[in-house]
C-alpha cells in the first residue's frame, strides 16, 4: 500500500510516470512581465487564465500562496497541485541570497487548502562557504523535516550563481560544477527532497550548433549532462528559465542524447510567455485566445518531445 507521500506523488506524474508539470508561480517577475502598475487582481487573473486553459495537457501545476489560490480552484480536476513556499527573490541589501518562508503560511496549511506538494526554491554559491551555506542547509533541513511531518512531497528548486562573479560569459564557464555539486549536496537523505526542479548543467546558447558564441563543444555539454544525471539518486526535472519553448525543447532533446536520465519538467514561461505580453496589451480575453491556440500547441509540443526523452518514475 503506497505512503500518502507516495499517493501524492503519483498525482503530480500522472499514469506516464513523467513530471509534465506547468509553472506559474512567479510573483515579481510575472508583476514585471504584465507591467509594474499591474494590480494583485490581474495576477491572480492572469495565473487563473493559465490554469484553466493549460492544466488539460498537464500532469501538475506549480502555483504560490500569494495569487495562486485562484488557480488552483479553475485548474483541471486531474491535475496535481504543488505550492511555493518561499517569498519571491531575495533581500539584494544582504550578502548571501538567503531564503524566506511566506508568512502565515506552513506545510500544513498548504495541505490543508488542497495542495499536494511543497516547493522550496534556494539560490545557492556552492563555493560561498559556511557561513553563508550552513545556514542555508539548516533552513532546507527545516522544511524537508516539516513536509516529512505532513507526508508531504518536497520538491527543492536550485538555482545556482556565483558571489564573486557577475559576468555573464564568465559564470557559464563555472555553471556545470557548480549545478552538478549543489545536487549532490542537496541528495543527501538529511534534507528529505522528494524531487529536484534544476538548471541544465549548460547554457545551451554557449554551445556548439546552438548559439553564436561558443564556450563548450557538444561533446563536453553532454559531459556535463551525464554526470549532473549520475550526480544523483533522486528523481530531477528540468526548468525551462525563460528560454523559448523550441530552444527547451531542442535541449530535452540533446539531454536524451547525452544520456540524461531527467524525469520530466516543471515549465513556466516557455509555454505562456507570450500570453502575458497580450494580457499587458490588449486584455484578458485576449490572452486566453492566445492560450487556447498557441500555448495549447506549445504544450502539446512539449508533452511529445517528454514521451520521446524523460525517464519514468520507477520507484
Amino acid at each position: 500500500m503506497p505512503t500518502l507521500k507516495q499517493q501524492r506523488l503519483q498525482k503530480l506524474y500522472g499514469e506516464d510516470k513523467i513530471f509534465r508539470a506547468l509553472a506559474i508561480d512567479q510573483r515579481g517577475a510575472l508583476k514585471r512581465m504584465l507591467g509594474e502598475d499591474a494590480t494583485d487582481t490581474q495576477l491572480q487573473t492572469f495565473k487563473g487564465l493559465v490554469a484553466n486553459t493549460l492544466t488539460p495537457y498537464a500532469s501538475a501545476i506549480l502555483l504560490d500562496p500569494e495569487y495562486g489560490w485562484k488557480g488552483a480552484e479553475l485548474k483541471d480536476k486531474n491535475c496535481g497541485l504543488i505550492m511555493a513556499y518561499e517569498k519571491t527573490g531575495y533581500d539584494k541589501a544582504k550578502i548571501g541570497r538567503f531564503p524566506d518562508l511566506i508568512d502565515g503560511v506552513s506545510v500544513k496549511r498548504l495541505k490543508e487548502k488542497g495542495a499536494d506538494a511543497v516547493k522550496l526554491l534556494l539560490y545557492i554559491d556552492i563555493d560561498e562557504g559556511a557561513v553563508i551555506n550552513d545556514v542555508k542547509m539548516a533552513f532546507v533541513e527545516r522544511v524537508g523535516a516539516e513536509c516529512v511531518a505532513e507526508d508531504m512531497p518536497f520538491f527543492l528548486e536550485i538555482l545556482t550563481y556565483d558571489s564573486l562573479v557577475s559576468d555573464k560569459k564568465e559564470f557559464e564557464k563555472l555553471r556545470p560544477r557548480k549545478v552538478i555539486d549543489a545536487m549532490k549536496l542537496f541528495s543527501e537523505s538529511r534534507f528529505n527532497v522528494d524531487v529536484l526542479k534544476v538548471e541544465v548543467p549548460v547554457n545551451m546558447n554557449f554551445v556548439e550548433g546552438f548559439g553564436s558564441e561558443v564556450l563548450y563543444t557538444q561533446a563536453q555539454a553532454k559531459s556535463f549532462f551525464k554526470e549532473q544525471s549520475e550526480s544523483t539518486h533522486l528523481p530531477f526535472i528540468f526548468l525551462s528559465a525563460g528560454v523559448s519553448p523550441e530552444l527547451f525543447q531542442e535541449t530535452l532533446k540533446f539531454a536524451k542524447s547525452a544520456g540524461s536520465h531527467f524525469n520530466g519538467v516543471l515549465c513556466g514561461r516557455a509555454t505562456w510567455a507570450g500570453a502575458a505580453e497580450v494580457f499587458k496589451t490588449t486584455d484578458a480575453e485576449n490572452a486566453k485566445v492566445w492560450l487556447l491556440d498557441q500555448g495549447v500547441k506549445i504544450i502539446k509540443q512539449l508533452n511529445v518531445v517528454l514521451s520521446a526523452t524523460a525517464n519514468a518514475i520507477t520507484k
